[in-house]
């Protein structure tokens, strides 16, 4: 089939575009740890994006900088290179977007769930800066947040939301639900962990109380435990964290009448 040269040099870098861009980040990252994981094809080809220096930052291959050489390697025209890749601004801020949906799906990965500290954690390598594009020199920029955190459109500094972002999504608390299918039920969780999460604190009463409640449950599973040894009964079994819940349910429900 013929093909024009112009189509086949939009075909030769079609890969690194718009819907690609999840697929892509995944693949790379299977590659930097293990190069065999991928096909062949995908093995040369992100061997050819990889820096020269082998000291300079690993970089996502949708970022502009792998883009931009992969155009001028495919021979892309000098004007679709600018329309494509020229809006450094345009870059930075798809990276910014592409940042907060990888805290959203991976950010328990590095949650702060060890109280001793003895735990290590490693930064999965799509949650890095610089695997975005991303850097010291973008702290002070003030970038479009979407939804997150209940905003509509509104514009943070890269700064208050990398903190923000490391708040909801890796603090004491981790979320993994990037398994559940139904986009509506992801979207429910997200919004309700970034609401609680930034929302009014618990006040240290509200502490004690509910430190009172699990303290209580605990005291009487292990005395029933040694009260009465080898006896068949259910044991809590994490089911502990449910106490609080029906303590406010059952608190709401009575001043509602």
């Amino acid at each position: 089939m013929f093909m024009s040269q112009t189509l086949r040099q939009i075909y030769a870098s079609s890969p690194l575009f718009g819907g690609n861009a999840a697929y892509m980040e995944q693949l790379y990252d299977c590659w930097l740890q293990d190069p065999t994981s991928v096909p062949a094809r995908w093995r040369q080809f992100f061997a050819e994006q990889a820096p020269a220096d082998p000291e300079a930052p690993v970089r996502s291959p949708t970022a502009g900088g792998a883009r931009q050489a992969a155009a001028a390697r495919h021979g892309v025209p000098a004007a679709m290179h600018d329309t494509e890749y020229g809006n450094q601004s345009a870059e930075k801020q798809a990276a910014v977007s592409r940042l907060i949906q990888v805290y959203s799906l991976r950010g328990h990965q590095i949650a702060d769930l060890d109280p001793l500290g003895m735990q290590q954690r490693p930064m999965p390598n799509v949650m890095r800066l610089d695997y975005a594009g991303l850097g010291d020199a973008d702290f002070d920029t003030e970038f479009y947040v979407g939804t997150f955190a209940g905003q509509a459109n509104v514009r943070m500094r890269f700064r208050d939301l990398l903190a923000t972002l490391r708040t909801v999504y890796c603090g004491k608390v981790g979320a993994d639900f990037a398994h559940l299918s139904r986009g509506r039920e992801r979207v429910w969780i997200r919004e309700r962990l970034e609401r609680g999460m930034l929302g009014n604190p618990l006040s240290d009463d509200e502490r004690r109380h509910i430190l009172t409640q699990l303290t209580a449950a605990e005291g009487i599973e292990r005395y029933l435990h040694t009260r009465y040894v080898g006896q068949k009964r259910f044991s809590l079994e994490g089911g502990d964290s449910l106490i609080p819940l029906l303590d406010d349910l059952i608190q709401q429900g009575g001043a509602a009448g």
